[in-house]
């Protein structure tokens, strides 16, 4: 049934751009555990369907839109973080609104009917097309060996920020790199699981993963590994209960992370 299944070419790039989607989320993922980035990362997870509206407007691909908001919004928030006093939650609140809004505004703005935008939201895994792999594995690529040539100064970076600067790591250009490979990240998940629903994704598989490892290296490893059976999973109960497969692999995670945490809690108890 499954090597019938997988003749379709809609089904195949559907589980190349999950594992791929796996692959960005579960390097990512830990970092946004480590430095408690998550609201952040949601923020700019929401500023890229303004991106998505402005490519419709301008008639380019809506992901190349999205790249470039994405990383306007994560080079603002980090230029907000350090250059002023101001509680990074309030400009991130403000992208996420203004990020969202200016999407509706361009996709009324856009030219013909207007674009269905489920698939941005809440994912549609099934609708990725041939030439969404080729950006998606292009950005993984970018973020792959990106993490790997810096990988001993963004470990510091990440556990102790202070004593990075004083041996002479530049904090702040691993804190702009790391927020805009957050920002390459999203957009990497985006057709996944949607824009509404990718936080799931980039902090579920880390978190789990770091309640049985605190090493950095198997973080990440276990985190690819968990994101693609999620998604893999999740993709396979879409299909049998017919359901939007976005949700499908979301309220997998969310469940699966639920039982691995009250499984955690009542084996503390006993111990």
């Amino acid at each position: 049934m499954i090597d019938s299944l997988m003749q379709y070419k809609f089904l195949q790039n559907a589980v190349i751009s999950a594992i791929l989607a796996s692959i960005a989320c579960g390097i990512i993922g830990p970092v946004i555990i480590e430095k408690r980035l998550v609201m952040m990362s949601g923020g700019i997870a929401h500023t890229a369907f303004g991106g998505i509206g402005l490519g419709f407007l301008l008639g380019i691909e809506p992901i190349i839109g999205a790249i470039l908001v994405t990383l306007g919004a994560a080079m603002g928030v980090v230029a907000i973080k350090r250059k002023t006093s101001m509680n990074t939650d309030i400009p991130i609140g403000i992208f996420w609104a203004a990020g969202m809004s200016l999407g509706i505004l361009f996709i009324a703005l856009s030219p013909g009917y207007p674009p269905d935008m489920t698939s941005y939201l809440f994912g549609d895994i099934l609708m990725v097309s041939r030439d969404n792999l080729y950006v998606i594995l292009v950005l993984d690529l970018l973020i792959f060996f990106t993490v790997i040539a810096l990988f001993h100064p963004i470990k510091a970076y990440l556990f102790d920020e202070e004593f990075s600067t004083v041996i002479g790591i530049k904090t702040a250009f691993i804190e702009v790199l790391l927020f805009a490979l957050i920002a390459l990240t999203v957009v990497v998940v985006i057709h996944v699981i949607g824009i509404i629903l990718i936080m799931a994704l980039l902090t579920a598989p880390p978190a789990i993963a770091r309640m049985f490892t605190h090493d950095l290296k198997r973080v990440m490893l276990y985190s690819i590994l968990l994101g693609a059976f999620f998604t893999l999973s999740g993709l396979w109960i879409s299909y049998v209960l017919n359901i939007p497969s976005g949700a499908a692999i979301a309220l997998f995670i969310s469940l699966v992370y639920g039982a691995v945490s009250g499984i955690r809690v009542l084996v503390q108890r006993k111990r």
